[in-house]
């Protein structure tokens, strides 16, 4: 924490202070309710800073899966931090340290490490939050020399707030009930890759770590649950898709429908996607390797 000033320090205590108060509030809507409209904001909410979650500060920010201007950029960025998921730089620096020492002592969110059973899955769920891990022990230059970003990144919580007070504006404490419901879940449901995608699923791909493909986890973020393909291919734009009887097949994957909506409005391009002959190579299922292998040599021939 010796590279923060107090103001970053304060800052940063505010994200983790948001999230309580979030959850606190969500029992608002057990004394008003929760009519049509304010459950299809709730609804709108959650997709749409689930989104800027997902395809802006993971696929773009983080892993530069695709290229957008920086206006897209920013804006998503905003978008994202009014989900409680604090700024661009602090999210970027523990999304990296997670890849690098993954499901390892160093990983700040791993179910793994340094607990396991329940205690592990509350860790890495929200626990990790309310730790001194929850302070990046080095923020990215990359984002650090944005001034826009860096702006977003330490006054991350003024659009959390700002929605706040929008939903009440707009239909009174059962739409702030709304409001708080939807941050809550939704920040739920991006810590589940944290802890679900670790523990349940599918691994058809090769890693160094307990990375899965969930079902589950990739409704709830709209893609972000087919963890492993993620940690196999890194860079990847997409991550559904796995390998079944020697085939890529591909599954729903509404991050990506998002980033092929970006390119088609020329605001997105630079799509990285693996070609099929990596994702083979990279399969758990030593017979569908060779299978591909037979089938060059055929061609070859």
């Amino acid at each position: 924490m010796k590279q923060y000033s107090h103001l970053t320090i304060i800052s940063y205590i505010v994200g983790p202070i948001l999230i309580v108060v979030s959850h606190l509030g969500s029992l608002l809507i057990i004394s008003t309710g929760l009519s049509w409209g304010a459950g299809l904001w709730a609804v709108w909410l959650y997709i749409i800073r689930m989104l800027a979650t997902t395809g802006i500060y993971h696929r773009l920010l983080t892993h530069n899966s695709y290229q957008a201007p920086a206006s897209v950029l920013c804006v998503g960025s905003i978008v994202a931090a009014s989900a409680g998921q604090m700024g661009p730089s602090w999210w970027k620096a523990h999304h990296m340290t997670h890849h690098q020492y993954s499901d390892q002592e160093q990983d700040p969110h791993s179910p793994y490490m340094p607990f396991k059973g329940i205690k592990g899955f509350w860790w890495s769920q929200a626990g990790w939050l309310f730790s001194p891990q929850f302070f990046p022990s080095k923020l990215p230059t990359d984002v650090e020399s944005n001034v826009v970003l860096k702006i977003i990144d330490r006054l991350h919580f003024i659009p959390t707030i700002a929605l706040g007070v929008l939903s009440y504006y707009i239909g009174g404490t059962e739409y702030l009930g709304a409001f708080f419901l939807s941050t809550t879940v939704l920040f739920h449901g991006v810590a589940t890759v944290n802890s679900l995608s670790h523990i349940l699923g599918e691994q058809p791909f090769i890693t160094n770590d307990h990375s899965r493909n969930s079902w589950l986890v990739a409704f709830l973020t709209l893609g972000e649950g087919w963890h492993n393909l993620h940690h196999a291919f890194q860079s990847s734009a997409r991550h559904g898709i796995t390998v079944r009887e020697g085939q890529v097949a591909y599954l729903p994957d509404p991050t990506f429908w998002f980033i092929r909506v970006l390119e088609f409005l020329k605001l997105g391009s630079k799509v990285r996607v693996p070609s099929e002959t990596e994702l083979i190579a990279r399969t758990r299922n030593q017979n569908c390797q060779n299978s591909v292998v037979k089938a060059k040599a055929k061609t070859l021939v």
